[in-house]
């Protein structure tokens, strides 16, 4: 019996000492998650482009139905080295002729996204006669700013200079983005029209102003000073895509806020924003300021009482009102750019 006893009396010990060990060990993983998350973006990165994944699927999947069937794809053509220099060319089957362009930047915060997650929605512009371009570029772990810039301004000098054999028209293109992408493309709009505010950002023009028509700017980013301080996800996607945490205050980073620092020579620009985005006063603004530059501007906007609130890339919901308005102005819009 005493020994019975003694082996539960060790076996206990033994329980205690091995339930020490275990939550010791879940106090260090528990510190070293916190830390990490504390210490680099790069966790929280994670967990966006999880979510960007899942909402891109859902947006190309509800527009599906709308994307016409004589749409002809060529995919993952290589304008670059590099694994992520890619872009995919959407053509309406059997188009006679080189068709003009519209070269388009996908979003998601810098660090997420895809061109894939915007595909169906460039082949719903193809099917309007258009050869649609869907730039791909990095974004995520080690990947910081400028180096998007610099991958979308190697693309479109590969778009200009193959236009023939892609069968896209030599003429002037059109330079599209949403979200995040809108940025890009207004930052390379900027650059190619002032030669001063390119050498501020250390990167030559691929092409001339005489081959840029207009900007498609759609849920766009274009002020940083207008982030929002205590919001999770700016400071996240801030910190990832400049390289440091104290991005706001980095004057190498504040050229990415194309807002102040826009010229008369920016192009032809359709801005557009749904009026429950948070990023919908920086559009405002950049669309005020261009005018009053006397830049051509075309703008979608909404009242803050439309109603259902219209939430950040609006414009990819073409079952709705809003983004079917959308899709007719821009289309209107791109149009009257022709040289």
């Amino acid at each position: 019996m005493l020994r019975v006893t003694a082996a539960f009396s060790r076996l206990r010990t033994m329980i205690k000492r091995t339930l020490l060990w275990i939550l010791a060990l879940l106090a260090v993983l528990g510190v070293a998650v916190a830390l990490a998350f504390l210490l680099t973006p790069w966790p929280s990165v994670a967990l966006i482009q999880f979510a960007f994944a899942r909402g891109d699927r859902a947006a190309m999947d509800a527009l599906e139905k709308h994307v016409p069937p004589e749409v002809v794809t060529r995919g993952d053509l290589a304008y670059g080295a590099g694994p992520d220099e890619r872009f995919d060319l959407q053509l309406p089957r059997g188009a006679a002729g080189p068709l003009r362009a519209i070269v388009w930047v996908h979003g998601g915060g810098w660090v997420a996204g895809s061109k894939e997650g915007v595909a169906n929605y460039l082949k719903v512009l193809a099917g309007h006669g258009y050869a649609v371009v869907g730039i791909e570029y990095a974004r995520g772990f080690g990947v910081a700013y400028p180096q998007p810039v610099e991958q979308v301004n190697r693309a479109l000098g590969y778009i200009v200079e193959h236009a023939a054999e892609l069968g896209i028209d030599a003429g002037p293109l059109v330079l599209a983005g949403d979200s995040a992408g809108a940025q890009i493309a207004a930052q390379l709009a900027l650059m190619i029209g002032d030669p001063g505010y390119a050498a501020q950002v250390g990167i030559a023009p691929a092409i001339p102003r005489a081959r840029l028509a207009a900007v498609l700017l759609l849920s766009g980013a274009f002020d940083i000073g207008q982030m929002d301080p205590d919001s999770w996800f700016a400071n996240t996607v801030g910190w990832a895509y400049s390289g440091r945490r104290d991005f706001r205050n980095d004057a190498r980073f504040q050229l990415v806020s194309v807002a102040n620092h826009v010229t008369a020579a920016f192009p032809p620009a359709f801005i557009s924003s749904g009026n429950g985005d948070p990023l919908a006063p920086q559009a405002v603004a950049l669309a005020a300021k261009l005018e009053g530059l006397g830049v051509a501007v075309d703008s979608l906007f909404f009242p803050a009482d439309y109603a259902p609130s219209l939430p950040h890339e609006y414009q990819f919901n073409l079952d709705g009102e809003a983004g079917q308005a959308a899709l007719t102005r821009l289309l209107a819009f791109v149009d009257r750019a022709r040289p």
